[in-house]
């Protein structure tokens, strides 16, 4: 490697050191740049029926905060109601359940061999369990700890949505002038891709978790299993965190169950894994034919790492964060650099890439004029 070649490693290196320190507010800023996509689909919807991009901005915000008014008027007081006495009870049903295990093995069937199992009461479960979740949750409450607070983080949130939003297409043109400029056509065009996957990524993890909480609410009202809203929410809303939150989920239905007998907990359990397959194996399939598949082993490596390094929110964010960054290793790497060594032959086909979407309604000039190097 030649001398510029070190001088230009050793300067990533900085950078990527310089990032990693700020890596709490990048992940805000991604939160925000998620969320500004989602809602610049909804404005662009708008705009097909001729209406201009300020004004239907205005009303794409005015639907969305209509929308959670009445959510968190009409659903959240009943659902924060039930989700109080839940975490009351969770602890009651377990010990429930450690009476019902000790009073089987003191008289176990002539059939079973003879069990020495001891399980841990609630303060000692708590004990096993607390380093671990302070390991997960430890970065994420430590950064809002030494911030002013919870509100701000949020208002951070907004305020980046909302400028993200105005005016998307010079947010993106900045972000394309960051890399090389032979290279600066072919990264407008893998941002356009990842816009096209984090959008199919949400409609498809939205879908589902309505599905799954509709479910549930169904199954669980059947069972006569009590706080059946707060359950299905719990279901819906803990099914955006993929393999951790449906095991999650489960925990308070069955603690509630377990006051009752054991079989009507063990009847909530079935009836989890059979709505978890169905949604699996049938719906997802035939309903999102164009989400963004995922490996479920890559999944749950991509949860653990952000988990591991961003805290809770990375845990929250670790699918549309793997989206991306699948996007970029397929396009960049494996299409730009490996598919394209001198000598290799292609191993793996080329994928379809669907149509990109138009940015805007209104004809913008392009980032970089065809067939034209950009003059320094």
């Amino acid at each position: 490697m030649k001398l510029g070649d070190w001088v230009a490693l050793f300067c990533l290196a900085i950078a990527l050191v310089i990032l990693w320190q700020f890596r709490q507010i990048l992940l805000l800023l991604f939160t925000s740049i998620v969320l500004a996509i989602a809602l610049n689909s909804l404005v662009r919807w708008l705009q097909k029926f001729g209406l201009e991009r300020g004004k239907a901005v205005m009303l794409a915000l005015t639907l969305v905060v209509l929308f959670g008014i009445l959510f968190f008027s009409l659903v959240m007081p009943p659902f924060l109601n039930q989700f109080e006495q839940l975490i009351q009870l969770v602890p009651i049903g377990y010990e429930q359940f450690i009476r019902w295990i000790d009073a089987y093995l003191d008289n176990p069937p002539g059939w079973m061999p003879e069990i020495n199992l001891e399980l841990p009461n609630v303060p000692q479960l708590a004990r096993q369990v607390g380093p671990l979740a302070q390991n997960i949750l430890g970065n994420f409450f430590t950064f809002f700890n030494s911030s002013i607070g919870i509100l701000l983080q949020l208002l951070l949130i907004v305020v980046f949505t909302l400028m993200l939003l105005a005016n998307p297409l010079s947010y993106r043109r900045v972000a394309v002038r960051l890399f090389p400029s032979f290279y600066r056509r072919r990264a407008d065009e893998i941002f356009s891709l990842c816009e096209i996957a984090l959008l199919q990524w949400m409609g498809g993890i939205a879908i589902n978790s309505v599905f799954i909480a509709t479910l549930s609410g169904i199954g669980l009202l059947l069972l006569g299993i009590n706080f059946v809203l707060a359950h299905a929410l719990l279901a819906g809303i803990f099914n955006l965190v993929p393999n951790i939150g449906p095991t999650a989920s489960v925990i308070f239905p069955v603690s509630v169950a377990l006051l009752d007998n054991p079989l009507k907990a063990l009847a909530v359990i079935v009836l989890y894994i059979v709505i978890q397959n169905v949604e699996s194996y049938w719906f997802s399939p035939m309903i999102m034919q164009k989400q963004v598949s995922l490996l479920p082993a890559a999944t749950l490596v991509a949860q653990l790492f952000f988990a591991r390094f961003l805290g809770l929110a990375g845990l929250v964010l670790a699918l549309p964060l793997a989206v991306v960054t699948k996007t970029w290793i397929e396009e960049a790497i494996l299409k730009d650099i490996l598919d394209q060594w001198a000598g290799a032959e292609a191993v793996l086909e080329p994928a379809e890439i669907p149509p990109i979407p138009d940015i805007s309604v209104s004809e913008e000039p392009p980032i970089l004029p065809p067939d034209e190097p950009e003059r320094e």
